[in-house]
């Protein structure tokens, strides 16, 4: 088990924030190599799709799980060469963090901490397909909820009464 990181939060010294690792896990893991052995004959490099979900959830008092989904499809042409999905999942402890600062620690650090774990399944996945491994670009996750809040705001003013 992780040592907890205490930091204090802005402009209320007297409050202690708690971060603490309690497991991390692979939920889910689905490999599909549909086109072998042919696949491995190929001459031309497939095109590599990734897509990311995010989601948290509590679990228990001050305790959430967090899952991070990548789904990693090779294609060459009209035809999946491989199709990966790994959920890698973790255990947090969260203490003295408000509800409104509750879901950044979800969506921007949590995932942080299990992109690594699931950047390894994915390549390990492809190398056990019998392809070479996906090395997956590192991702800022707060840029991306960053993303995710501005194109939630049209939504939220569309929304409004007149």
């Amino acid at each position: 088990m992780a040592e907890p990181q205490s930091t204090p939060p802005a402009g209320d010294a007297g409050a202690l924030v708690q971060f603490s690792i309690e497991k991390i896990y692979v939920k889910d893991l689905s490999l599909e190599n549909p086109g072998a052995p042919q696949s491995f004959q190929m001459t031309e490099a497939p095109q590599i799709e990734i897509g990311l979900r995010t989601r948290g959830e509590q679990i228990a008092a001050d305790t959430y799980e967090c899952v991070l989904t990548l789904t990693v499809t090779a294609r060459a042409g009209d035809k999946t060469v491989f199709l990966i999905e790994a959920s890698q999942a973790g255990v947090f402890g969260i203490r003295g963090v408000g509800a409104d600062q509750l879901q950044p620690v979800l969506a921007i650090h949590c995932p942080t901490v299990l992109f690594p774990y699931a950047r390894e399944t994915v390549a390990d996945a492809t190398m056990r397909a019998g392809f070479p491994p996906v090395q997956l670009a590192p991702i800022n996750f707060d840029v991306l909820y960053q993303q995710q809040l501005a194109q939630a705001q049209p939504a939220v003013a569309g929304a409004a009464p007149n």
